[in-house]
């Protein structure tokens, strides 16, 4: 059951960034996200309600809770980051580096988690980091302004962030139940997100989203509530190192969906990265 569940994940994210994509083309990035994390906050704990998980909180012990809060503040972090890169760039060049974190989260569960690395996971992992480069690379023939490499420093922070949540969060939630710990993760990021917009002094950019930005942005709230409810749920059940790369298999429903709804192209170059991540992708569920 836990595969379906990171394949649900993988679906649900692929959703989100389209839907974020969307959201946030006239909206500050920090706004967005806040508004964001609100809709996934209300979300996560009406799962918590539904399951009935809320009565173990107070089992929970000091040592879970740390880790549950630093998974929540690397997941803010990387959240702000992707956000801002989503804005500055193309969907199907920040969503490749977003999911590079693949490898530098199976490395980290490999030193703190103890979990086996073979050599076709190793091939696997070189895979994405090719595929990733080729899908970052300009599109022939093509000009697009872009605002400087912003957006690129902003996806690799996302990517660092991602892999520090995805080990912090296996650790956080060996003790909860998936939905209550993706529910007090979720409260910490929505703290980090508001201060950051008042610490911008972007509050009054909220009485200027305008309806179809928030529309989009509450259904990415959703689609994101959905993914980490899979995610988490899988890695609770499952290997870091098995759940991790189906779940960045999310880029394939991306690349579709910016082809359908945004008209973004893939160049023969960038059509042989996604191959090559796929391909690496797959390499990394073959334990042997």
């Amino acid at each position: 059951m836990w595969i379906l569940y990171a394949l649900g994940s993988a679906f649900f994210a692929g959703v989100t960034s389209i839907l974020a994509k969307v959201g946030v083309k006239d909206v500050d990035s920090h706004v967005a996200t806040a508004i964001r994390t609100i809709i996934v906050l209300i979300f996560s704990w009406i799962m918590v309600f539904i399951i009935g998980s809320q009565s173990t909180i107070l089992n929970i012990d000091g040592k879970t809770f740390l880790f549950l809060i630093l998974s929540g503040l690397s997941t803010g972090a990387s959240w702000l980051c992707y956000f801002k890169a989503l804005q500055l760039g193309d969907v199907n060049k920040v969503v490749p580096i977003d999911k590079s974190s693949t490898i530098l989260t199976m490395i980290l569960a490999f030193i703190f988690l103890n979990e086996k690395i073979t050599i076709n996971m190793v091939i696997g992992m070189m895979g994405i980091a090719i595929g990733t480069y080729l899908m970052i690379q300009k599109k022939e023939g093509v000009e697009k302004v872009v605002k400087g490499k912003a957006w690129l420093i902003y996806a690799l922070l996302s990517a660092l962030f991602a892999s520090l949540t995805s080990i912090l969060g296996k650790v956080g939630i060996e003790n909860v139940e998936s939905n209550l710990g993706t529910a007090i993760r979720t409260i910490v990021v929505l703290i980090m997100a508001w201060i950051i917009v008042f610490a911008t002094k972007k509050q009054g950019d909220i009485k200027k989203v305008d309806k179809n930005s928030l529309i989009f942005l509450i259904l990415s709230g959703i689609a994101t509530g959905a993914s980490w409810l899979c995610y988490y749920k899988a890695l609770q059940d499952g290997l870091a190192s098995i759940v991790v790369p189906i779940d960045k298999l999310s880029i394939l429903v991306t690349v579709l969906f910016a082809y359908i709804f945004l008209k973004e192209k893939l160049s023969k170059k960038s059509l042989l990265g996604l191959i090559l991540i796929v391909v690496g992708t797959l390499l990394l569920l073959i334990k042997v």
